[in-house]
């Protein structure tokens, strides 16, 4: 894996997004799975489910096969189930892969060739459209594809929603260790910025509130985030780190003695401690979106999520619980 820290590298990530170019080959003879994000405050109120429905015809429109709708937000959870879902849709001969970002005032619909693997697709820079709503940026995608003759015949009618099996999910999901890893006072913990991986970020770079940031926006996040975590690492945590400052091969962070990884999640807490193999805790409670932090150990690809559960929707917050943790 190959964690990248370049803002160069970064900002040319979102200056690609909105790509021009055509939709890929496969797009009209390839199946197509499609990942929702949508703002909880756009108007009129739609579920990510509802959105799917009313964004489906237009797809089938412009010459896709749509054989699936997930929710982003659920499919980026963690690393390793991110990689549940590529492999379920490598079994399921799925070809290119749909994100539709809706953010308050506009609509945006991304196709790109799957990747076949983890990372689900290779980068940011995808074909995409933008309307003010789901009509009118299906409308400009359903233009572009009438030029191409689909040869995708036996199109289902509606969306569908499957569900990824237990036997899919099982492998990566008992990775996930409820306790604290050894020899952290012997190896380096390396800490890679918010949005620094290359190899597994690029889906996350179209969640609706990520979409579009300003390249100002981002520097500034980025040096704040860097300051802040580094001062409550000064005060709580005694080993070695190291920042990830340049792209690094799982191989030369061992040869480094960097072993370990920090790792940050968010998403809903209810749906994080599912995936980690916990008790989800219900209600309000558990449907508050956390910021969640776990340790990877490289050289074994298990995951350390503590002791106790630590997430918060502050992840200053969340980061100090896990420190403090650390010591149990």
């Amino acid at each position: 894996m190959k964690y990248i820290c370049s803002a160069l590298l970064f900002f040319s990530f979102f200056n690609h997004v909105f790509a021009q170019g055509g939709l890929p080959e496969s797009f009209f003879d390839g199946k197509s799975v499609v990942m929702i994000s949508t703002d909880p405050s756009a108007r009129p109120v739609l579920s990510w489910q509802q959105l799917a429905d009313s964004v489906h015809v237009h797809l089938v429109e412009a010459g896709a096969d749509p054989i699936g709708y997930f929710e982003l937000e659920q499919v980026i959870l963690s690393e390793a189930r991110q990689a549940d879902f590529a492999k379920s849709f490598l079994m399921r001969g799925v070809k290119n892969i749909i994100l539709v970002s809706r953010k308050k005032e506009s609509l945006s619909i991304h196709v790109g060739i799957f990747s076949g693997d983890g990372k689900i697709i290779n980068s940011t820079s995808l074909y995409g459209v933008t309307g003010k709503d789901w009509n009118e940026a299906g409308g400009i995608l359903a233009a572009s594809g009438k030029s191409k003759r689909s040869k995708n015949l036996l199109v289902i009618d509606v969306a569908e929603f499957p569900q990824i099996s237990n036997q899919e999910t099982a492998q990566s999901e008992q990775k996930f260790i409820p306790r604290n890893p050894l020899n952290l006072e012997v190896f380096k913990l390396g800490i890679p910025l918010e949005g620094s991986s290359a190899e597994t970020g690029a889906l996350s770079y179209f969640r609706y509130d990520l979409l579009g940031k300003s390249q100002e926006a981002i520097l500034a996040e980025q040096a704040a985030q860097k300051s802040q975590i580094q001062g409550i690492f000064e005060s709580l945590y005694p080993h070695q780190i190291e920042w990830l400052t340049e792209a690094k091969t799982n191989e030369e962070l061992v040869r480094d003695r960097v072993q370990f990884l920090l790792v940050r999640v968010e998403g809903r807490q209810a749906d994080l401690m599912q995936s980690m193999g916990l008790e989800p805790i219900q209600g309000e409670e558990g449907a508050k979106t956390v910021v969640k932090y776990y340790i990877k150990l490289i050289v074994r690809d298990e995951l350390y999520i503590g002791p106790e559960w630590d997430g918060d929707s502050d992840w200053k917050v969340a980061l100090t619980n896990f420190l403090n943790n650390l010591k149990k």
